[in-house]
């Protein structure tokens, strides 16, 4: 039998994602050990590629694949 850290971790942020937008209907998805533990195996990936899981538009960047910072913002970016 797998384990969570055997899949794909962009099949991971998928299934959490979705997980996580129907928190609001369905409240047992809180107390959900499976959430919980596919939540903190996420964020300790992300923290792994030095993503500050605390911020959360980086964290919810990296769920989405996409960069949390606007073009002109990127860390290290001196302006145009």
């Amino acid at each position: 039998m797998k384990t969570i850290t055997d899949y794909p971790i962009d099949e991971l942020k998928l299934i959490y994602n979705l997980l996580h937008a129907n928190v609001q209907l369905h409240f047992e998805l809180m107390d959900s050990e499976l959430m919980s533990d596919l939540q903190k195996h996420l964020q300790t990936t992300a923290a792994s590629e030095d993503i500050d899981v605390t911020h959360h538009a980086q964290w919810k960047a990296w769920l989405d694949n996409t960069s949390p910072f606007p073009l002109d913002e990127a860390p290290g970016d001196i302006g145009a």
